[in-house]
């Protein structure tokens, strides 16, 4: 009966090395979770930022003179651009569209393997930026899928941008920082 006892206790019975398998299994998916809820934090808190700042220059500022706000080197100006970065590519309006919803469908695909706080701060960032400007594409004039998105930081010497082409930005070059260093977004760490 001892030895009964002492073999259906050891961890090398199949039982055993299931239990420790499904523990840490269980072990890593509050992980995978906390970093999922990271992501979409960033992406609503940057999302939430744009869609507020874009509302009050349009009630305040649009159609008004530009508020400087370090001299002439930094102002608020309100100007719709149908285009890209630069107001490049006015007429794909409808691409820059397409291309933002596969980017918020590519975020969410990839969120299910996410288990790194840094890769989740980014894809956070990059989320609400996109769903910012996909906001004003589909809802701003002169159409569904044609909108002009609402720009107003307007550094001298440069474009005019917004609160959700900073955060995306900012998140690209947390990507590109991250894949320089070799982090994966599973939370993986590889050397080339």
């Amino acid at each position: 009966m001892a030895e009964a006892e002492r073999i259906i206790g050891t961890p090398d019975t199949p039982d055993a090395a299931a239990d420790g398998q499904q523990e840490a299994a269980g072990a890593e998916r509050p992980r995978g979770r906390r970093r999922i809820a990271v992501l979409f934090a960033v992406a609503v808190c940057a999302y939430a930022l744009d869609l507020v700042s874009k509302m009050l220059v349009v009630a305040k500022l649009e159609h008004h003179e530009p508020i400087e706000i370090v001299g002439d080197w930094l102002r608020f100006e309100a100007i719709r651009n149908a285009g890209a970065a630069f107001g490049f590519g006015e007429a794909f309006t409808v691409i820059f569209t397409v291309i933002a919803a596969a980017v918020i469908v590519v975020i969410a695909r990839l969120a299910r393997k996410l288990y790194s706080l840094p890769w989740a701060i980014a894809l956070g960032l990059l989320l609400g930026g996109a769903l910012g400007n996909l906001t004003d594409r589909i809802f701003r004039a002169p159409g569904v899928f044609e909108g002009a998105v609402v720009d107003f930081i307007a550094p001298k010497h440069f474009a005019v941008f917004n609160l959700a082409d900073s955060a995306i930005v900012c998140g690209g070059i947390l990507i590109v920082l991250l894949s320089f260093r070799g982090l994966d977004p599973d939370g993986t760490v590889h050397r080339d």
